[in-house]
């Protein structure tokens, strides 16, 4: 995620706010939150805080630039787009230094208002939906938090599912040295419903292509909810293994042969592959194109 330092000559007197509505041409929303997320200083690296009085040479202001690697939106409206994200793409940067994720492409396509309106994991690979300007994106965050979307995902898991499966546990955080790892081994936590229909098994190696239709939206459901039932994702670090093993993943010295051993794939095989929904009176059903090659 490339942040670049712009530099502009200061004003000797002006408030910092006030300067970067005039001279750098910044709304008050987002320099507010530059200020806040300490993205603005002066000539000697020194961050600079809402109120502050412009008494240095210049000023400068860390912004984010998107950049493309090539990846363009497989459906777009007026209003929104959807990508086909590889897996391996963060959606979202986790820090500064972040090289590139899918939040590049957002900017790079359709500007600074351009967000997500939802997010998948890192290796979760399939359709992310876009909105292009602010108004399209609360109007779209509330629609998925009144789960007035359908997704459905593909994943190839461990051992052999035969029938409709219905997943109602509730999911928590778990009590656990790996941060991101969630449960629904205890007796509290946020209802979390799955449905689950088994569509290929595979008998050489014991695994079951399923589709997977999350009905609430809850961090790693499918993937928890998955292995609660012995059924873990092929490709899975973090569920399915011990914490060693997700420790040795999270760190980035799990090599890709110990990780093929482990848990059967070099990558999750959980994928993004139908949304629908109705958005300004449209009904919409969009299907990713990389399932076939993921999963045949």
């Amino acid at each position: 995620m490339p942040f670049v330092l712009k530099k502009y000559q200061a004003i000797q007197g002006k408030k910092i706010q006030q300067f970067l509505l005039d001279e750098a041409g910044l709304s008050s929303s987002i320099s507010q939150k530059l200020l806040s997320k300490k993205r603005v200083f002066d000539d000697q690296q020194n961050p600079l805080e809402n109120g502050h009085i412009l008494n240095c040479e210049y000023v400068q202001v860390a912004v984010f630039e998107g950049q493309t690697r090539g990846l363009n939106p497989v459906f777009e409206t007026e209003d929104f787009a959807v990508f086909d994200k590889p897996s391996g793409v963060m959606v979202h940067p986790t820090r500064k230094t972040t090289a590139y994720c899918l939040l590049d492409e957002i900017r790079y396509h359709f500007g600074e208002q351009a967000d997500l309106a939802h997010r998948i994991d890192a290796e979760t690979s399939g359709l992310v939906l876009v909105a292009k300007n602010k108004l399209a994106s609360t109007r779209l965050k509330t629609m998925f938090e009144k789960r007035e979307f359908t997704k459905e995902y593909l994943a190839l898991v461990k051992g052999c599912v035969e029938e409709l499966i219905t997943i109602d546990k509730l999911i928590s955080k778990a009590n656990s040295t790996i941060d991101v790892k969630m449960t629904c081994e205890k007796l509290q936590g946020k209802a979390s419903i799955t449905h689950i229909q088994p569509l290929k098994f595979n008998k050489n190696n014991n695994t079951t292509l399923i589709k997977a239709r999350p009905v609430t939206g809850r961090q790693h459901q499918i993937r928890v909810h998955l292995d609660s039932i012995s059924h873990s994702i092929l490709g899975d670090p973090i569920y399915g293994v011990n914490e060693a093993v997700a420790n040795d993943y999270l760190c980035k010295t799990l090599s890709v042969e110990r990780r093929m051993e482990l848990t059967g794939a070099n990558r999750l095989m959980l994928h993004a592959n139908h949304l629908s929904f109705t958005y300004k009176d449209v009904k919409y059903s969009i299907t990713s194109k990389l399932s076939k090659e993921i999963f045949e």
